[in-house]
C-alpha cells in the first residue's frame, strides 16, 4: 500500500535536500508575471512547500513567503535551511486545509505538488485565504525528460523496473479535468521553460533516493536498484557527471 502523502517522505528528507532540483528564479518570477501578473513584495501561500526548494525561488524572486508543509520532517529542513529569513513563515497545514486565514496572501503557489491535492476542496480553500485583489494560484513542476540521452533513457528504465508504486505515483500534469476543478470557469495559462541538474555520483545516487516510489532501506530490491544505478552511472557519465533536463512548467489561473 502507498504511504498517505504525508508521510511518504519522511525517511527521504536528507537526499530531498541534498538532491532535488530547484526552480530558476529569474525566469518562475517572469512566468509568473505574466500569467497572473503576480509581482513583489506579494505574499504568496507556498503550498506543499517541502524543504523549501520554491520557497527559496520565492524568496529570491522578492515574495513574502507562508510556506505550508503537512510532513513534519520536510516542514523542519525546511525551516532550517531558511533560518534566519525574516520574509518566511511556515506552518503545518495541506491545500484543503491550509490554516491560513481568510482573505490573508495575493497568491497560491504549489511545486511539484499538485498531485497530491483534493482539487474541488483545495479550490475551495484557495478561494477562501485569497485576497479579493489576489493575483490567483500557479502550479510548478519539474518534469524530467524521459528521452534525449542514453542516461535519460536509462533512468527512466531504471525506475520502471525497480520502482515500487512508479506507475501508480507518476502524475500527468496536463490532467485537463484535475485542472478544471482546481482553476474553475476562468481557465489557466502556461509556459514550459527548461530547468537542469549536473550531479555526480554521490548527487545521482541522492536523487534517485529521494523519490518516494524507489524501495526503501529495508526493501529486498534496494541494493540490485543501486547497483544498476551505478552500472547506468558508469555507462553514461561524462566527466564524472550525469545531466538531468526538465520541463519547467507553470500553470496559472485567476481562480476567479
Amino acid at each position: 500500500m502507498s504511504a498517505a502523502p504525508e508521510s511518504r517522505f519522511s525517511d527521504r528528507v536528507a537526499d530531498y535536500v541534498r538532491a532535488r532540483p530547484g526552480y530558476p528564479t529569474a525566469e518562475l518570477a517572469a512566468a509568473l508575471r505574466d500569467l497572473i501578473g503576480l509581482a513583489p513584495p506579494a505574499r504568496v501561500a507556498d503550498v506543499g512547500a517541502g524543504t523549501g526548494l520554491s520557497t527559496i525561488a520565492l524568496r529570491q524572486a522578492g515574495f513574502d513567503v507562508i510556506a505550508v508543509e503537512p510532513n513534519d520532517a520536510m516542514r523542519e529542513a525546511g525551516e532550517t535551511l531558511l533560518a534566519g529569513d525574516a520574509g518566511v513563515r511556515w506552518q503545518p497545514g495541506t491545500a484543503e486545509a491550509t490554516g491560513l486565514p481568510d482573505a490573508s496572501v495575493d497568491a497560491l503557489v504549489a511545486a511539484q505538488a499538485f498531485h497530491w491535492f483534493d482539487p474541488p476542496r483545495a479550490r475551495a480553500e484557495a478561494l477562501r485565504v485569497l485576497s479579493p485583489a489576489a493575483a490567483g494560484a500557479a502550479l510548478v513542476w519539474n518534469q524530467r525528460r524521459l528521452t534525449g540521452s542514453a542516461f535519460l533513457e536509462g533512468y527512466e528504465a531504471l525506475l520502471v523496473e525497480f520502482g515500487t508504486d512508479y506507475a501508480a505515483v507518476r502524475h500527468d500534469h496536463r490532467d485537463v479535468g484535475r485542472l478544471e476543478a482546481f482553476f474553475g470557469p476562468s481557465g489557466w495559462r502556461e509556459r514550459v521553460l527548461r530547468n537542469a541538474q549536473r550531479l555526480d555520483r554521490a548527487g545521482f545516487i541522492a536523487r534517485l533516493l529521494s523519490s518516494s516510489y524507489t524501495p526503501a532501506a529495508d526493501h529486498p530490491r534496494r541494493a540490485p536498484m543501486l547497483d544498476a544505478a551505478h552500472a547506468l552511472f558508469d555507462a553514461t557519465s561524462h566527466d564524472g557527471e550525469v545531466d538531468i533536463t526538465y520541463d519547467l512548467r507553470v500553470i496559472a489561473g485567476t481562480m476567479r
